[in-house]
């Protein structure tokens, strides 16, 4: 053994000469592995979300083998462990309550094992930043792989693409428009592939957040779930880990503020999910690198839109890949990015795309003509939310942007599901509707359902957008002019909390405003008259997460939890 080799973290298991050794290396024998691998080689940790409960990532079995190949061809020791699958289709009562357990177990997993590298493989929305937040905490060198999307949906002659298209058929079926065989057939094709969801939502987002900080290698984020590509991108990252190992490359050295800063305008780009935000602010707080939610607008709300998939255009994923991918946005934006920053390859961002190629311009605009100036997410300030609210303008009405109405407010997403259909609702199409308590604490998880249907009757006469005000979140692959993460949430007392039927609001996208024209005499005179609800756990996992979740503003991460404690084992036991 080398003196470098003799440094690896995992010889405080391995290499260890007494009690220590014996049952690490006797033990791990019992699956076979001979005795060279015990020699000093990394020893690199497949951190798999795989589930059969998480269709999104019931391909990462398979995936997985590729990476232990790459990983052993470059003189590894490839050791799978699994860990919490948060799967967006069928948990409940959302995975984002569960996202911040997700990465517990991820940073206890990496810490307390003979670990000195990592490989994530995630696929589904909060697997991402749930492995990114728990690996952040303990700061090995580490890549993430991607699942990749699925293949673009089909319903007859036509693409459809997931979420965004069930929300379209969903509204249809509602007003009428459509036959309950006609909503069967949809639901047949949509979903036809491994991989995650193929618009552009919360999944394929994070994926280009990862590729644009540098944590994955080039063109990582858009190859499909079932491309033989995608497994070659696996082989490769088995290779590479290894190689950082022995070079010493931290995420800490990557996820940088350079590097934070370009996911923010790449994403204002792509016309990304407004969850990017949240887990965003989550990710960079386990490492430390100051971030706040004004410089999503600041960085962001002015750049062009220039990726043409759904929610906020026409196309999907699987044509994104082929028009070429992230490489391309990026080589578009390099005037407005760090092309320094570092990446797993050991070479810069710069330097991973320099020979990009777009070959497709109907699915990514040129910069000089843009689908949409000044589309990223804005910040919105003001009485409602004093501590910010956000609102995506590539996905929303332009008509709304400046809107007054009278609110319809909805006190519970039990009293919304109870009165969105009935006819007698005092509601028209100007009108805002307001649902309270689906934030952090008052749900509790921060759901996504603050992209709510519209009342039943509306429907019928044609309307198809309204103003939307919750402290909620959407799914990345939903559409309209939708106020979410309004902070503080209405359970803590946010003024949301005290906005009552009737009071009219006002929205200004522009000038970054959203107020309720009620006096200040008035609102005070409703807080004291206001109780705070009482939450509907008390015990568990979920008890703990309402006593310690921060709100949206600051990532929704728990407080006891930002930050890191590195890579060493709290104490040795012998």
């Amino acid at each position: 053994m080398t003196g470098d080799e003799k440094k690896l973290r995992s010889a405080g298991w391995f290499g260890d000469e007494w009690h220590q050794g014996f049952v690490s290396r006797g033990w791990t024998k019992n699956q076979g592995h001979p005795e060279q691998m015990f020699d000093g080689r990394p020893v690199i940790g497949i951190c798999n979300t795989w589930s059969d409960l998480n269709p999104c990532n019931a391909h990462l079995r398979i995936l997985a083998e590729q990476v232990k190949r790459g990983v052993y061809e470059a003189g590894g020791f490839p050791l799978e462990f699994p860990v919490t699958s948060l799967g967006e289709t069928l948990m409940k009562p959302t995975t984002m309550l569960y996202r911040n357990l997700a990465s517990m177990d991820v940073e206890e997993s990496i810490r307390a094992n003979p670990l000195d590298g990592v490989v994530l493989l995630t696929s589904c929305d909060k697997t991402t930043p749930a492995c990114l937040m728990g690996a952040a905490s303990v700061d090995l060198p580490t890549i993430a792989v991607t699942g990749g999307p699925m293949l673009n949906g089909k319903f007859r002659n036509e693409n459809i693409g997931s979420g965004t298209d069930v929300y379209r058929f969903t509204t249809e079926l509602r007003a009428g428009s459509i036959s309950r065989l006609d909503y069967l057939e949809a639901e047949a094709g949509i979903s036809r592939s491994d991989g995650h969801c193929m618009t552009m939502g919360t999944a394929s987002t994070m994926a280009c957040m990862v590729e644009t900080v540098g944590l994955t290698l080039p063109s990582g984020a858009a190859i499909p779930g079932p491309d033989a590509r995608r497994k070659r991108l696996g082989h490769l990252a088995g290779n590479r880990i290894v190689e950082m190992v022995r070079e010493d490359l931290r995420m800490s050295r990557i996820l940088t503020r350079p590097a934070v800063e370009n996911a923010i305008k790449v994403n204002a780009a792509l016309g990304g999910s407004t969850n990017f935000v949240v887990h965003l602010l989550a990710i960079a707080g386990r490492l430390g690198v100051e971030l706040e939610l004004d410089d999503f607008d600041r960085l962001g709300s002015r750049l062009p839109h220039l990726v043409n998939l759904m929610p906020s255009g026409e196309y999907l994923m699987e044509d994104f890949f082929y028009a070429g991918g992230l490489p391309a946005v990026i080589q578009e934006l390099k005037e407005h990015l760090h092309m320094d920053t570092l990446t797993v390859t050991g070479k810069t961002l710069g330097e991973n795309t320099s020979g990009a190629q777009c070959y497709n311009r109907q699915v990514i605009a040129a910069i000089d003509k843009p689908l949409k100036e000044a589309a990223g997410i804005a910040v919105l300030r003001g009485n409602l939310c004093p501590d910010g609210a956000i609102i995506k303008p590539s996905a929303a009405s332009p008509e709304l942007m400046q809107h007054c109405g009278r609110a319809v407010v909805f006190e519970s997403i039990e009293d919304y599901r109870a009165r969105i259909d009935d006819p007698n609702l005092d509601v028209d199409k100007d009108c805002v509707l307001v649902l309270k308590g689906i934030g952090p604490k008052g749900f509790p998880g921060m759901p996504e359902a603050g992209k709510f249907g519209l009342p039943k009757k509306l429907l019928q006469q044609g309307v198809r957008d309204m103003v939307c005000i919750s402290d909620g979140r959407m799914s990345g692959t939903a559409y309209g002019t939708v106020i979410l993460h309004v902070a503080p949430e209405a359970a803590v007392g946010g003024p949301l909390a005290l906005v009552q039927d009737g009071d009219l609001i006002e929205l200004d996208v522009e000038k970054r405003l959203l107020n309720m024209a009620v006096s200040d005499e008035e609102l005070q005179s409703r807080r004291q008259a206001w109780t705070p609800p009482t939450s509907v756990v008390t015990r568990g996992y979920a008890g703990l997460y309402v006593k310690h979740v921060l709100q949206a503003d600051k990532g929704a991460d728990l407080d006891i939890l930002v930050g890191g404690s590195g890579p060493d084992v709290y104490r040795e036991p012998r």
